[in-house]
């Protein structure tokens, strides 16, 4: 059976992405980790590989030892505020191993369908929902990095069909708490057990609004993307709706089990942080049949649990 190849598999949407392929006939799947520390999961439906996407020769060696059918590349710098602070990191991997790994491909000709996540960030900021085609002018060092990206898939060759994800935000377990709702929840837990008093939360920018949705439904486009993309695709993955982070955080703090009160600290605000983004679906749902299928409050409940869970 063909190969399908996850990078950054260890990380959030990666780890999500392969508790959705090891539910299906997959094949064989081959999982990508930077290094040995990151924590490999699934055992014994996947086979991780430790390969490093900066290192173009191994890059290369690995790539044409599996050629992989399918390729999900999940692997990258992910936050946008520390992308202000190591914007050289935030470009070496998002783009010079986005690079690594198109160049593979095209070099051990390899004939596969390949999945890059990018970003909303990359569009002009706007006070209504963005659709594929608005003007694409990142407002950061992240949304340019994602944009880079979309630029190198038109050079990944002749045998290489690369679909484009722009995701907006999604959140969900197993998220890195410097993420706002994964911060807060974790936050929660962590008053609930007598670990932080007073318990108070100090927040950033609480006005923004967001277009949010769960992870598991994200990497659920993705797949559909694959299975059934066309080359050059570029989609929103996204619900359609904006919610204001203050409502965000209220829902949040409705489900705590002890009183917790809030304080803004400006110094957590961005440099740049745009007051609204929100996405329209409409192309991914008539192409593919996505929508969201997991409520937020149901999103927020699993994200809470999983928080609670943690030792």
């Amino acid at each position: 059976m063909p190969t399908t190849l996850v990078t950054g598999a260890a990380g959030f949407a990666g780890s999500h992405l392969l508790d959705l392929l090891t539910a299906g006939p997959a094949g064989e799947i081959v999982a990508w980790r930077r290094t040995s520390k990151d924590a490999p999961s699934h055992a014994g439906a996947v086979r991780w590989d430790t390969v490093d996407l900066l290192d173009r020769d191994g890059v290369r060696a690995a790539i044409a030892r599996i050629r992989p059918a399918a390729v999900y590349h999940c692997a990258g710098a992910a936050h946008v505020g520390r992308a202000w602070d190591s914007t050289e990191a935030t470009f070496a991997t998002n783009v010079r191993g986005t690079h690594h790994l198109l160049d593979a491909l095209r070099r051990a000709e390899v004939t596969a369908r390949v999945l890059i996540p990018s970003s909303a960030l990359v569009y002009k900021p706007a006070d209504r929902p963005l659709v594929e085609d608005d003007p694409l002018v990142p407002a950061g060092p992240y949304g340019v990095s994602k944009l880079a990206q979309e630029m190198l898939a038109s050079h990944a060759g002749p045998r290489v069909s690369v679909m484009v994800a722009r995701s907006f935000n999604h959140f969900g377990p197993r998220q890195d708490p410097f993420f706002a709702a994964s911060g807060w929840a974790r936050r929660i837990a962590d008053i609930e057990r007598g670990r932080w008093k007073p318990a108070t939360m100090a927040v950033g920018n609480l006005d923004a609004r967001r277009d949010l949705t769960d992870v598991r439904d994200t990497v659920r486009a993705y797949t559909l993307m694959v299975d059934g993309g066309r080359h050059g695709d570029v989609l929103n993955v996204c619900s359609g709706v904006a919610i204001e982070i203050r409502a965000l955080l209220e829902r949040l703090i409705a489900r705590a089990r002890v009183p917790i009160g809030v304080s803004v600290d400006t110094a957590r605000y961005r440099p740049n942080d745009t007051p609204l983004i929100v996405g329209d679906p409409t192309r991914i749902r008539e192409r593919l049949g996505w929508s969201p299928r997991i409520p937020l409050d149901q999103a927020l409940d699993d994200l809470l649990e999983y928080w609670r869970s943690q030792p």
